[in-house]
């Protein structure tokens, strides 16, 4: 369900606002690896680059696994064992992991975990606001035909919040305080079942529409990530020649004949909703405002193929 990303804080800014205490308590900042290939960018989507945080024994062993690395990764996860030379012909979708098929499927099993950042653009983003955490899994592929490996990474998501449930049924898995990203990154001291009772839903988020500019992964602006009123759906209502003919339609339906009364003579004027109905064999009695009613049915029926909406030959 997650699609676009926003990490835009200069490199020396995104570092501070992952600052954390190590296992002794000591005051850190994350050690960056290939910070070149960083890039602020207030629209990222799959396939993109963006910063992960990870425990640092999963670069170097024998390291203190609450120390923590900053490395900018793929998204989009690449498994280790896939063996095509070419990262896009991977035919499932890896952008995105379910919480609940995380320890089933293949695709995962390899993973490692790790904390994708998505700040908000403000100017002191840790002291009025939070990074926004979200917990997923990375590994690395070696191409088969030699090179440099490839970091890549998925966002683990779960079901939706009561406050985003409208929106969709599936939110990603947010990391809520210091504490759940520590237990979340130190995998030496702490289990993998005992990580995953960290994944849940959470209703401490706020949001807000924005311009769907956002959906061309081109727009690199701020345009992309400020709020947008969404316009109101108005109710549809009849407009005055509806209205009157609707009125017309109620007025006009037939009335039974009281027998008491006497009948008019007949006029000259040939009665086409009556007479020519009545000499009819198969035509049943009908009022004129059924007739116009049928008319219409029957004008929409005959309604020529290229007017009519494409959805209507849609497959399932």
């Amino acid at each position: 369900m997650c699609g676009r990303t926003s990490c835009h804080l200069a490199l020396e800014a995104l570092t501070r606002a992952c600052a954390y205490r190590d296992r002794q308590g000591r005051q850190r900042l994350p050690e960056w690896r290939d910070p070149d290939r960083y890039y602020p960018s207030y629209n990222k989507s799959p396939q993109s680059s963006s910063p992960v945080l990870l425990s640092r024994r999963h670069l170097e062993k024998g390291a203190d696994s609450s120390e923590r690395v900053i490395a900018p990764m793929r998204w989009g996860l690449v498994p280790s064992w896939f063996k095509e030379a070419d990262p896009s012909k991977l035919q499932f979708n890896t952008t995105n992991c379910r919480s609940d098929t995380i320890m089933e499927k293949r695709s995962y099993k390899s993973g490692s975990v790790g904390t994708t950042y998505n700040p908000e653009d403000w100017e002191k983003v840790w002291d009025n606001w939070r990074l926004l955490t979200m917990a997923g899994i990375f590994d690395c592929w070696d191409p088969p035909e030699g090179g440099a490996c490839l970091y890549s990474y998925t966002i683990i998501t779960v079901e939706s919040c009561q406050g985003l449930n409208d929106i969709h049924n599936r939110m990603p898995a947010i990391l809520d305080g210091e504490e759940a990203v520590s237990k979340w990154l130190d995998f030496g001291e702490v289990s993998a079942q005992e990580a995953l009772k960290l994944i849940h839903p959470t209703e401490n988020i706020t949001f807000h529409p924005v311009s769907p500019v956002v959906n061309n992964s081109r727009n690199n602006t701020p345009e992309c990530l400020l709020p947008v009123d969404l316009p109101v759906k108005k109710e549809l209502k009849p407009s005055g020649s509806s209205q009157k003919m609707l009125q017309w339609l109620a007025t006009k339906s037939p009335k039974k004949e009281d027998p008491q009364t006497p009948k008019k003579a007949q006029s000259d004027v040939p009665q086409w909703s009556s007479q020519f109905l009545q000499k009819s064999p198969v035509a049943p009695k009908r009022s004129s405002a059924g007739l116009l009613e049928r008319w219409l049915k029957q004008e929409k029926e005959e309604e020529p193929k290229a007017k009519r909406p494409y959805t209507q030959n849609a497959g399932l």
